[in-house]
Formats: C-alpha cells, sequence, structure tokens
C-alpha cells in the first residue's frame, strides 16, 4: 500500500515539474506599470521570480535583501521580478510595495492580463532561470541575498561588491 502511494505521490511530483518546466518557456509577464516581462527579453541572464502576499511574514523578512539583490544585479547578471498573491487590492499592494521600498517589477497574480497562471502552495516560493532560460532551482520559503549570489556563484554569477 504504501509502496503505491509513493509511487503516485512521485509520478505527482514528475508532472508538476514537467508542467512548470513548460510553463517556463512560456513565462510573459505585466507588471503594475504595464509592462510585459517575457523570460526571452532576459536572456543571458539569471530571472529570479519571488511569489510572496502582503499578509505573510516570511515574505516581508525577505523583501530587504530581494531589492539589495535587485538594485546590486539589475543593470548586470540578474532580473528580480515578483509576483504579488492572495491580496486585497492593487491599490493594497501599491501601498505595501511603496513603504517596502520595492524597486524591482511587480505583477498581480489577481490581474487576468498579469500572465500568472498558478499560485504555488507556499509563501513565499522563488523561482530561478538560467540565464539561457531553464527553470534552475525552486525554493519554498525565506530567501536571502547570501543565499541566492552563493548559489549563483558557482554557475557564472559574476559578484559586484
Amino acid at each position: 500500500m504504501f509502496k503505491k502511494i509513493s509511487l503516485v505521490y512521485l509520478l505527482l511530483c514528475a508532472f508538476s515539474f514537467i508542467a512548470v518546466t513548460a510553463q517556463a518557456s512560456e513565462l510573459l509577464l505585466k507588471d503594475q506599470a504595464g509592462k510585459l516581462h517575457q523570460l526571452a527579453d532576459y536572456k543571458g541572464k539569471w530571472v529570479l521570480v519571488n511569489y510572496w502576499a502582503t499578509w505573510c511574514p516570511p515574505c516581508l523578512e525577505e523583501i530587504p535583501d530581494l531589492v539589495n539583490l535587485y538594485d546590486a544585479h539589475h543593470n548586470q547578471d540578474l532580473m528580480v521580478i515578483g509576483v504579488a498573491v492572495d491580496y486585497e487590492s492593487p491599490k493594497e499592494v501599491a501601498k505595501y510595495v511603496d513603504d517596502m521600498l520595492m524597486s524591482y517589477p511587480i505583477v498581480l497574480s489577481a490581474d487576468k492580463s498579469s500572465g500568472v497562471k498558478q499560485q504555488p502552495e507556499v509563501l513565499p516560493t522563488t523561482y530561478i532561470y538560467s540565464p539561457d532560460g531553464k527553470l534552475f532551482k525552486v525554493k519554498q520559503g525565506v530567501i536571502t541575498r547570501q543565499w541566492v549570489e552563493s548559489l549563483l556563484a558557482n554557475k557564472s554569477f559574476s559578484k559586484t561588491k
């Protein structure tokens, strides 16, 4: 019985990974400013897509590091895009973004034109795409600037000081 459940679980995980990987090549997101972000636009850069919510304490914890990461690297080798999920209104998100000094683009998941097709079960969740547009890593839970830089340092990520 346990072996059957384990096999079913493994198959579901594999299909979920395939679905996420297939969607990665189609990633097209529209931010609050109306700008479209397509994974192909960032060829040659790492792309970090972070799903978060205004009510989520771990999300609040990681935002300053994401801002620092974006500010240090967006002109060179890394793009950060935030996806706001489960919020009351766009105005609430805009105030939160302003209060947190979030300098990277923010996509509203509930906006039908945003391009967000699915939401992760855990917040925060971060998807990291390699410079060739392939899904490199999915991380559930809090990330830090140091964690991202050390993860990517082994993958030809040039650090700036």
